[in-house]
């Protein structure tokens, strides 16, 4: 199984602006100075290997949109954000254009996760087949309702692909392609909805947009027994833990922190951190996942928790 991130931001898009790319090359150069490089292999080994990821590169801008790759020749994909489109031209670049099934598994239907749908090339071609997977009674309507004037210039009704939604209840369980999907009810606005994949002896599991309450014990069971020996979870840490428990508390969000415990508590391998806080650039959240990475270390009990933040482009093979 392997997992890529297009799309880990929360919330709505960003991009680096004029100013932060201008304050990473300062930064590369400053490092450089006094040195002398005589080709190329050398800047490369510099920039690769000497500079942070912060500098050297960015966690993305794309809201949430994950690929799950079993080598089936049907696609799995994980919510509809922006991340959408780089994904779909992709997608037609690498098993062209027509003739392919996309499942998508919606967490919930607030715009940050749909976004992407208008923009998901596939759609628009004929021969291929699109079936969004979620929990929401309103999924169909809220797709119909993006692609409607004056929002969009083309209707529903005129995409080329066809469309099916399946609609789920939480607590269940089904197979497609040999991929095993379970589904668990989160705490969030509107609700949303966590997805358990296992395939070949491994498990992934996708829990972005929900507020997990420490103190709420019934819950936290659950949780655990969901999150139970995954080999990555994608935690929504859209928050600190202050933030989450004070003036962002019933936002609907998260935690790195309880991202760890959970983890923990689940013996889960690794925690794979999602759904960044927009106002974060890419040194506020290297600074947070250096900080999880520490409270982990000083609160591990037996084996260790792996902990990543994902980043627009991210591949990790399970």
């Amino acid at each position: 199984m392997k997992v890529r991130f297009w799309g880990t931001r929360g919330s709505i898009p960003v991009s680096l602006t004029a100013n932060d790319i201008r304050g990473k090359l300062i930064a590369a150069l400053t490092g450089a100075a006094g040195r002398h490089f005589d080709n190329q292999n050398q800047i490369e080994a510099y920039v690769d290997h000497e500079l942070g990821f912060d500098i050297c590169g960015t966690f993305g801008g794309h809201t949430s949109c994950v690929e799950v790759d079993i080598g089936s020749q049907e696609h799995f994909i994980c919510d509809m954000g922006s991340g959408a489109r780089p994904l779909g031209n992709a997608m037609i670049g690498k098993f062209g254009p027509s003739g392919q099934t996309y499942h998508i598994f919606m967490s919930h239907l607030h715009w940050d996760h749909i976004m992407g749908f208008p923009f998901f090339a596939p759609i628009y071609i004929p021969g291929n087949r699109i079936v969004i997977h979620g929990c929401h009674p309103g999924m169909a309507e809220a797709f119909r309702r993006q692609h409607s004037a004056p929002g969009f210039p083309v209707d529903f009704a005129s995409l080329g692909a066809e469309i099916v939604f399946e609609t789920h209840e939480p607590g269940q369980t089904f197979e497609i392609a040999d991929l095993s999907i379970s589904i668990k009810e989160q705490i969030h606005g509107g609700n949303s909805y966590g997805y358990r994949f296992e395939h070949a002896g491994r498990t992934l599991i996708y829990s972005t947009d929900s507020e997990y309450k420490l103190d709420q014990i019934a819950e936290l069971d659950k949780t655990v027994d969901f999150f139970r020996d995954a080999d990555m979870v994608i935690f929504d840490a859209m928050y600190s833990l202050a933030e989450a428990v004070s003036v962002k508390a019933d936002w609907g969000h998260s935690s790195n922190i309880v991202g760890v415990e959970l983890c923990q508590l689940a013996k889960a391998k690794c925690l794979c951190m999602f759904h960044h806080e927009p106002a974060y650039d890419d040194s506020k959240i290297a600074q947070v996942l250096a900080e999880t990475r520490r409270f982990e270390e000083i609160t591990r009990q037996e084996s260790p928790l792996e902990v990543l933040s994902a980043y627009d482009g991210l591949e990790v093979s399970l």
